[in-house]
């Protein structure tokens, strides 16, 4: 079970006066919060272009890597897949699938290319991001299934692209930590395929909004409990289907968490998200899964994709531990 509050204002501070936040986190805050609109009252599109302008402001390092695009055709589905490899590197690799968040709206290639750059730089793997089609173009499940679907792919066509596709993982961050989870879910109930490893990034795990962490830090701390709900709305509007396992993993079984790969979720203690993603960290070593959770104390949410964060130590960590996980299960 999750921790629940009744006061949506239990534990609340402002961002200057929260000792939770880093000092970059907070000077990045006070940036964030000093204007603008807030995402839920744009357009999707407008929303989009926020993030995409964002990210595209803050150079970061995305050397290292060399990329290539592939369209495939898959259970009726057609799926542009960004194929990345470290520079240089002729043999077949590892890979990871690569899941990107941006509340099943926002989210690209670009916005989140220097994470699987940097997963595929300190693994020395490679990664397959999926373009996924995303809402309001597509509503659940159309972008599980079209994820599931690539990832079934490349496990049998993997040599296509350069890849070994029995040594594969699966990763992502927020809805994409989501669906990262609902992947490994859909493998299990349909036979494969065989998934060794799966990284949660600050998932979306159940459409809950009654968390302590949810009062806690449902305001000004970038993901906000206001755009959550546009986002879920957007892409399930029947709350009754909200509470499917592939929309949200928290409510499955642990008969139907048993035999999951093994799993890292990564969390952020300033982070709405986060005592939903340490419940189902706990929920599925219950089941008997291999499972490490851990809190970055100091962080708010998708601390990880925002380029503005790039060089804080705890980002730097964060993905020398999940490229250590990747190198540990699939060497």
């Amino acid at each position: 079970m999750i921790a629940q509050v009744n006061s949506p204002a239990a534990n609340f501070l402002e961002v200057a006066d929260d000792p939770r936040l880093s000092r970059e986190v907070k000077a990045f805050l006070k940036l964030l919060n000093s204007g603008g609109v807030p995402l839920e009252t744009l357009p999707p599109l407008a929303a989009r272009q926020v993030l995409v302008d964002a990210q595209a402001s803050v150079p970061v390092d995305l050397s290292g890597i060399e990329e290539a695009e592939k369209t495939i055709i898959v259970d009726g589905y057609s799926i542009t897949l960004n194929i990345v490899r470290p520079e240089g590197v002729k043999d077949t690799l590892p890979v990871f699938i690569f899941i990107h968040g941006g509340g099943w709206i926002l989210g690209d290639y670009p916005t989140h290319k220097r994470m699987v750059r940097d997963l595929v730089v300190l693994s020395g793997f490679s990664g397959v991001f999926v373009n996924y089609t995303r809402t309001p173009d597509a509503q659940y499940p159309q972008a599980i299934n079209e994820i599931y679907a690539a990832t079934k792919w490349v496990a049998e066509h993997g040599e296509e692209i350069g890849v070994d596709g029995k040594n594969l993982a699966v990763v992502g961050n927020s809805v994409g930590g989501n669906m990262t989870a609902v992947t490994a879910l859909q493998a299990k109930a349909k036979g494969g395929p065989h998934i060794k490893l799966q990284i949660l990034m600050w998932p979306i795990v159940d459409a809950s909004f009654e968390t302590e962490s949810y009062h806690q830090f449902g305001d000004k701390r970038f993901l906000t409990t206001p755009l959550m709900k546009w986002m879920y709305d957007m892409y399930i509007a029947d709350p009754e289907k909200r509470q499917d396992i592939y929309a949200s993993p928290l409510q499955a079984t642990a008969e139907q968490l048993q035999g999951l790969p093994p799993a890292l979720i990564q969390v952020a203690e300033s982070d709405i998200l986060r005592d939903g993603g340490e419940a189902y960290g706990r929920k599925l070593d219950e089941a008997g899964v291999k499972v490490t959770t851990v809190r970055y104390n100091g962080m708010i949410h998708d601390f990880g994709l925002l380029n503005g964060l790039a060089e804080v130590p705890a980002v730097r960590s964060l993905f020398v531990q999940a490229a250590a996980e990747l190198k540990k299960y699939l060497q």
